[in-house]
């Protein structure tokens, strides 16, 4: 059976997530009925990186198996088709050997998180950013979030429903610069805790308001203990930028900014 792997964005503002469920719109059921719709098959499509609800994407993979052998070109045209008029495209559909999968061959997942700064509200913009109303200072932000970078047990930055085996997880990079009226965050390992990029940024917000230093961020992360996070910031300001694979295969890399001096490459 073929196996093909597609690249998706999406805003996922209305939508439940990426995972299938009883109730709601969710990213995995439109995928796999716009497959339905142009195969007349009913299969499963297996994701990188499961969103949350309001959680947006640039560069999402997925992969499925289909009976037939189609185009790639084909199956990324069907599938927009179909998807049509909700806010998720194919942008990318390749055919991949058997052993590929979406979410185990990943070896790094990338995320960004965007802090709307400006006293006016976002217009259109809206569902996508994080609108604080306020100043913050990115560079108290970067620095403290250094203190991050590395092998940790991340229990305090994690959900309470979260369901990994472990609480200890390696974050390769964890860039914060400004970019206008935007702060933009930037994280990257290769896998992460449920809601552990929202806690940490909502966590590195009150160091941008002076609220907390980085003493108070490492001090937070030594406690291993959820009573310890800050505020855990909007899945509006979250996108899934791009997935890397073995052999430098990264599924969006444009959307990657470059590394600041003196802090690791991911």
């Amino acid at each position: 059976m073929p196996r093909y792997r597609i690249t998706i964005e999406y805003d996922g503002t209305s939508f439940v997530g990426w995972q299938r469920q009883a109730q709601g719109l969710s990213i995995q059921g439109l995928l796999e009925d716009a497959i339905v719709k142009f195969t007349q098959e009913s299969v499963g499509v297996r994701g990188a990186g499961r969103t949350d609800a309001g959680v947006h994407a640039l560069g999402q993979v997925a992969h499925f198996d289909l009976s037939k052998e189609w185009s790639p070109g084909r199956v990324r045209d069907a599938m927009n088709f179909h998807l049509r008029p909700h806010l998720i495209g194919v942008v990318a559909c390749a055919q991949v050997e058997a052993e590929f999968d979406a979410r185990f061959s990943a070896i790094k997942r990338h995320y960004k998180y965007r802090l709307l700064t400006r006293r006016a509200p976002p217009i259109l913009e809206r569902n996508r950013v994080w609108w604080t109303m306020q100043e913050l200072d990115a560079g108290a932000m970067h620095e403290a979030a250094q203190a991050l970078v590395g092998r940790h047990d991340f229990t305090t930055f994690r959900a309470a429903q979260c369901q990994a085996a472990s609480p200890v997880k390696t974050l390769d990079r964890f860039e914060i610069a400004p970019d206008g009226d935007e702060i933009i965050c930037t994280v990257s390992a290769r896998s992460f805790l449920h809601h552990q990029v929202r806690s940490m940024v909502g966590s590195l917000k009150l160091v941008g308001e002076g609220k907390w230093s980085r003493r108070d961020l490492e001090a937070a992360l030594r406690a291993a203990n959820r009573e310890a996070c800050g505020p855990v910031a909007p899945a509006s300001g979250l996108y899934l930028v791009a997935v890397d694979y073995p052999r430098g295969d990264v599924s969006t890399a444009s959307y990657l900014p470059s590394p600041s001096p003196g802090t690791p490459d991911a």
